[in-house]
């Protein structure tokens, strides 16, 4: 009978473990590591290659002119898209503030038609009409009506009498 248990609370012993009981276990045999050659030194280099590489490392005046010159319209572009997106923002803003108050003016108006509407009785216009501006409805014979050839307009060629009545329509009532 054997049984196992790892050791090593602190995980230091991992992977080992102790055998309790008169069968040990055989050890397994490890294989050969490879020894790695290291690479030789490298050769080193003339002084030539060593100024053509430094040269070519190095950055030239006119280029140097270029990355700057690019840098600048790089960061031109990217404060003009921040103004125009800071512009998007504050007019929409404003549209939307525009909107509530428009939105505010019409339920005002509406609200002032309807109660006009509301107070208006035709009845009582009616009636002071007739008792205090002394109106009269039509009768037969007060309302001329005509045909116009042109049908756009009406050409008034006299003033129309103070008390309303037209000369035809006076010899028609009499």
């Amino acid at each position: 009978m054997r049984s196992y248990r790892r050791t090593g609370i602190s995980g230091t012993d991992r992977g080992q473990f102790y055998v309790y009981g008169n069968a040990v276990r055989q050890a397994e045999v490890q294989p050969r590591r490879r020894t790695q050659q290291r690479p030789a030194a490298p050769k080193r280099a003339s002084r030539q290659v060593l100024r053509n590489r430094n040269r070519a490392m190095s950055i030239s005046p006119a280029y140097a002119v270029f990355l700057v010159a690019a840098a600048i319209c790089a960061v031109f572009l990217c404060v003009m898209y921040l103004r125009l997106q800071a512009d998007v923002v504050n007019r929409s803003e404003n549209i939307t503030a525009l909107q509530e108050q428009l939105a505010e003016l019409t339920e005002a108006n509406d609200t002032a038609y309807n109660a006009a509407a509301d107070s208006l009785n035709l009845e009582e216009v009616k009636d002071r009409a007739m008792n205090e501006m002394g109106m009269v409805y039509e009768s037969q014979g007060t309302v001329i009506e005509y045909d116009s050839p042109s049908g756009s307009y009406v050409k008034q060629y006299d003033d129309i009498p103070e008390d309303g009545v037209l000369a035809k329509s006076r010899d028609v009532s009499e």
